[in-house]
Order: structure tokens, then C-alpha cells, then sequence
């Protein structure tokens, strides 16, 4: 940058630097937020770079334990890591938890990437390998980046924001190979129908987009999906 006149700041940046009897508001100014950013995603990258192919399993924090979608959570992150592959969660309660406990009780590798919010504070007892996120974006990039597929169970707006993001990523053609399943047919259905008749049928998706969603109620199904996903990007690498 240059700086004439009035623009030019009365003290140097080192004295602002060294001053340390100055205000503290430097530290939530947007040049510094750029820094933390740029922390997490190194971070980030640097805790899941050796991290085996995995699969991300969403769903409500707000699910409680002993229900049917928690138990089924539980049965679908124990069936991923009976098959190789990391289970990922957002790392908190609910369908998260079931999941992660899922995952380490079988033996496989359970991983929780959480994020700072009022209501949802720490990572779940069953998480192995943690990160907290101050940035949902970086967040979503470690989601999508370690993960082979996503699974989807009935959660709420975080759940529906992830399963939208990867469709559009998927449609663009900015991530391959990438299977999203939605899990309960019961509780997807609507949303699948309303996709299918006033989203494609007003034009604003073509039909073969209806295909980048699979819907099922059968653990074996979504891990066969998970599967031939996995080998048809191995295939094409």
C-alpha cells in the first residue's frame, strides 16, 4: 500500500506492536482474523494429512441417546470402520456422538472437527483425533477434502448447509467420485420429492442431478455405495 497525507498513521507498526499499554481491539481487526484463518486451515491440514479415507456422517446434535436414529448412527459408524475408513464427525452430541462412539467401539479411527458455538460447547467422549474451528468455511474444507463420501442423517440447518454445499460442489464438478446418502427414507422423502418436482421441474437442475443423491435405510446399501464410490475414484487416480 501507499500512504500519503492523512492516511498516514501516527505511530509505526512496530510501536503498535510493542506498545503493550495500547488497546487490545488489534486482535479482532480483519488483518488478524486473516491470520487465525490461515492458522486453522494449517492446522487443519497438518492434524489430517496422514489420515486414512474416511467418510463424514452428519446428523442433529439434538438426537438423544437410546432413540432408533442414534442407535442407527452407532451401527453406521461401527459398520465404516469394520470397513477401513475413519468416521468423521462434526464432533458433538447427538447423531455426531453415535457416530464417533460407533467407530471406536469397532476399533476404527474416530474423528470429531468441532466448531465454537453458544449451545454446543466441546467434542464428544468417543472423539480419537479433535480439532475446534472458529470458521465454519474451514471447517467445511476439512470436511470435504478428508472425506470420501458423505452420509447424511435427519439433522437440522447445519446438516441440510453441509448436504447443499456438497451437491453443488459435486454438480460442479469441483469435487469427484463423491457419493452423498441420505439415511431414512421416512424423513428424506419430502425433501427428495420437493427436489424433484419443483427444483428440476422448473428447469433449475437437470434430471441427471437427481442422481448425486442416495437415499436408503440399509446400513449394507450405504456401505456399498461408500464403496464403489471409493473404487471408481481410486480407478480414476
Amino acid at each position: 500500500m501507499r500512504l500519503r497525507d492523512q492516511q498516514i498513521p501516527a505511530t509505526t507498526t512496530d510501536q503498535r506492536l510493542l506498545d503493550s499499554r495500547g488497546p487490545n481491539d488489534w486482535v479482532h481487526t480483519d488483518p488478524w482474523r486473516v491470520l487465525r484463518i490461515q492458522a486453522e486451515f494449517v492446522e487443519g491440514f497438518g492434524a489430517l494429512a496422514d489420515l486414512p479415507r474416511a467418510v463424514t456422517v452428519f446428523g442433529s446434535a439434538r438426537t438423544k441417546p437410546g432413540t432408533p436414529y442414534y442407535e442407527t448412527a452407532v451401527q453406521i459408524g461401527q459398520a465404516l470402520a469394520e470397513e477401513g475408513f475413519a468416521v468423521i464427525t462434526g464432533g458433538g452430541p447427538g447423531i455426531m456422538e453415535a457416530a464417533n462412539k460407533g467407530a471406536k467401539q469397532a476399533g476404527g479411527l474416530s474423528v470429531g472437527l468441532g466448531i465454537e458455538l453458544p449451545f454446543e460447547q466441546g467434542l464428544n467422549d468417543y472423539v480419537d483425533l479433535g480439532i475446534n474451528f472458529r470458521y465454519f468455511f474451514a471447517r467445511k474444507t476439512m470436511f470435504l477434502k478428508y472425506s470420501q463420501a458423505y452420509v447424511c442423517l435427519p439433522g437440522g440447518f447445519g446438516t441440510l448447509d453441509e448436504l447443499f454445499e456438497a451437491l453443488t460442489l459435486v454438480q460442479t464438478k469441483k469435487v469427484t467420485k463423491f457419493p452423498v446418502v441420505l439415511f431414512g427414507s421416512e424423513y428424506w422423502g419430502g425433501l427428495v420429492e420437493w427436489i424433484g418436482t419443483s427444483v428440476a421441474g422448473a428447469g433449475n437442475i437437470s434430471p441427471p442431478d437427481l442422481g448425486l443423491l442416495h437415499v436408503t435405510d440399509d446400513v449394507d446399501d450405504m456401505v456399498r455405495v461408500v464403496h464403489d464410490a471409493y473404487a471408481a475414484w481410486e480407478a480414476a487416480h
